[in-house]
């Protein structure tokens, strides 16, 4: 007695649902196998990338380094952008740190969108494949108690083999459920642990090279002071004048 046996024995629906059990058993498999190695891997190269991004003398030979550790691809989309100019629009109109901020923070996103794929696809597999092995269940118990009801003989043995044959969909509901689940968990805390490095290592190189900025063409009219019978700038033109003067 298999699913085998039951979708070669059943209707349409009872197939529908052994094959459908299937893809959700081996989609998941796919992923927790891909997830796994990806993850484990990710792990090391993030610690190394960021390691040997720290000891390099300057940002252009730290992405030479890191592009020799970072096989995943997860550390360099964050250093990219921090090299990212975007001059002559919207994204240029506030200053460096601000600048920084922000694409920093869109690269991080899409390094951990790619990080999390496939989860969603482990957490719908975990709560739907219960339900579905029930409904074949519920579906064989009907066709069951309507054939037994035609034969007109009710006996233990009649009614045993096709309940029993009925509730193996739900077994192999849970058999398919079990291990996404206990999957998404895992990979989960792993995902969370890259991320929490990942958006560290965010952070400080928005600080390092916030610190460092030095003063661009299109700040020099504003640090050389307002023009002749102008007032003095107020806000934060005001401070930038200040600081830029201060710097010569």
């Amino acid at each position: 007695m298999s699913l085998l046996y039951l979708f070669e024995q059943g209707d349409l629906v009872s197939r529908l649902v052994v094959v459908l059990l299937l893809a959700m058993s081996v989609s998941s498999w796919v992923v927790i196998l891909w997830k796994s190695w990806l993850l484990r891997r990710a792990v090391g190269d993030v610690a190394r990338s960021t390691a040997a991004f720290w000891q390099a003398p300057t940002v252009a030979e730290a992405s030479q380094r890191v592009a020799a550790f970072d096989r995943s691809v997860l550390v360099l989309p964050l250093i990219a952008a921090s090299q990212t100019s975007s001059s002559g629009t919207l994204a240029a109109a506030g200053d460096r740190a601000q600048q920084l901020t922000r694409l920093l923070r869109d690269a991080l996103h899409a390094v951990l969108h790619k990080l999390q794929f496939g989860q969603v696809l482990l957490a719908t597999v975990g709560s739907t494949a219960p339900f579905v092995g029930l409904l074949g269940t519920v579906w064989g118990i009907y066709h069951a108690l309507t054939a037994i009801s035609q034969a007109g003989q009710i006996t233990i043995d009649k009614i045993a083999g096709p309940v029993g044959e009925a509730l193996i969909m739900t077994a192999a509901g849970l058999a398919v459920a079990i291990p996404a689940v206990l999957a998404y968990n895992v990979l989960g805390r792993l995902i969370g642990s890259i991320e929490a490095d990942l958006e560290g290592f965010a952070r400080d190189l928005r600080e390092l090279l916030a610190g460092h900025l030095p003063v661009t063409d299109e700040d020099a009219p504003r640090a050389a002071g307002p023009p002749q019978g102008a007032g003095a700038p107020s806000g934060g033109s005001a401070v930038h004048a200040v600081t830029s003067v201060g710097a010569h």
